[in-house]
């Protein structure tokens, strides 16, 4: 599952404002509850924490362990069942002056469904779940291969995924006593096919639909991954979707780690290539029909109100309250948004003609 632009930003916004607070013990609660998981049971185990944190020694941490927890408990209790993708909260004293009490509670719904289950009382909110998710998790598909062995992977984010590991039939360069050097040739050969056809339906099955897939990135020692693609054993559509090829000194997993380190440049270029080719489909669309696009604050606020908008491109120079301002129109009528860094030539070009642009579902005259 990949998040949003915008899901990533509020997910930010979340985590920078909890960052900021500090227990002068451990005295900042933590909760993430799993979707799925039954509301009540966390309620009463949150319940049996309050009689534990009774034991607590210092006076102030545990009137403030004890009235977080109360006041979680309360917040709780307004949810008739647990959100669909489960649900990350928050509670301890937040008063900047020692001595003080301000309980505060806060929640949030995360972007992708949580599978664990977590109580914690620190002096710092735990928000390493909450910060793996707002990382770009761009998924590409990862090949490595020689003629022995072929793995295949998923990266997403920084995160290698392991998905199906297959080894071949192919002999070894010695031959046995008594076999030619040609039949010997054609057994490895006929061997070698098998195996790349076993490895291509492998590869189908598990990028040919994936729908988040960026590109594919091929990889192992010599030559044996380029014969693997340039012969007839992907499928067109899974070919198109090959980015890559890098010669590696590994496979298994460590051909993994080094595929991936080998392909920095290639992964930094796709990013900014699904920028660029959504702004020249904006500025091709202006030079040839101007009716179909707009550009300018005023021009498409208008048409974005009017529900003509297609995509919303927005310049990430804007503020974030504008930005979100803008999202919530776009929802209202299922309007794709799309933030441009000033990165590329056309980023910039979109910033300096006002910052804001659309490619419209139909003319506006």
């Amino acid at each position: 599952m990949t998040i949003s632009s915008r899901q990533r930003r509020e997910l930010l916004k979340f985590i920078h404002n909890l960052e900021r607070y500090r227990g002068r013990h451990t005295e900042l609660v933590s909760v993430y509850i799993p979707a799925g998981y039954d509301m009540n049971k966390i309620i009463n185990h949150l319940s049996q924490e309050q009689g534990t944190a009774s034991n607590i020694k210092d006076a102030t941490t545990r009137k403030n362990v004890i009235d977080s927890l109360e006041r979680m408990i309360q917040h709780l209790r307004l949810y008739k069942k647990t959100p669909e993708h489960g649900l990350a909260v928050f509670a301890g004293n937040t008063a900047e002056r020692e001595g003080q009490q301000n309980i505060n509670v806060f929640s949030i719904e995360p972007p992708e469904p949580l599978s664990f289950r977590i109580y914690r009382c620190d002096k710092t909110f735990l928000l390493d779940a909450l910060k793996e998710m707002a990382e770009k998790k761009d998924v590409y598909g990862l090949i490595v291969m020689d003629k022995r062995e072929g793995n295949i992977a998923l990266l997403k984010g920084k995160s290698i995924i392991p998905l199906t590991k297959t080894t071949s039939y192919v002999p070894g360069k010695t031959r046995a006593g008594g076999q030619s050097a040609a039949r010997f040739e054609r057994l490895r050969e006929g061997a070698a096919k098998e195996f790349f056809t076993k490895l291509g339906e492998y590869v189908k099955e598990n990028f040919l639909n994936n729908k988040d897939l960026k590109g594919i990135i091929v990889g192992g020692p010599g030559m044996t991954k380029n014969e693997f693609v340039d012969g007839n054993y992907i499928t067109d559509q899974v070919k198109k979707k090959i980015i890559a090829i890098r010669d590696l000194s590994y496979t298994g997993e460590y051909g993994l780690q080094e595929l991936v380190d080998k392909s920095q440049d290639v992964l930094a270029k796709e990013d900014i290539s699904t920028e660029k080719k959504i702004m020249q489909k904006f500025f091709s669309k202006l030079s040839t029909n101007a009716k179909e696009v707009a550009y300018g604050e005023n021009e498409v606020r208008k048409a974005l109100e009017r529900g003509a908008v297609d995509v919303l491109l927005l310049s990430e120079d804007i503020n974030d309250k504008k930005i979100e301002e803008y999202e919530k129109i776009a929802d209202n009528f299922k309007t794709k948004v799309e933030l441009i860094s000033t990165e590329t030539r056309e980023g910039v070009q979109l910033r300096d003609m006002g910052k804001f642009a659309a490619i419209l579902r139909y003319e506006l005259h």
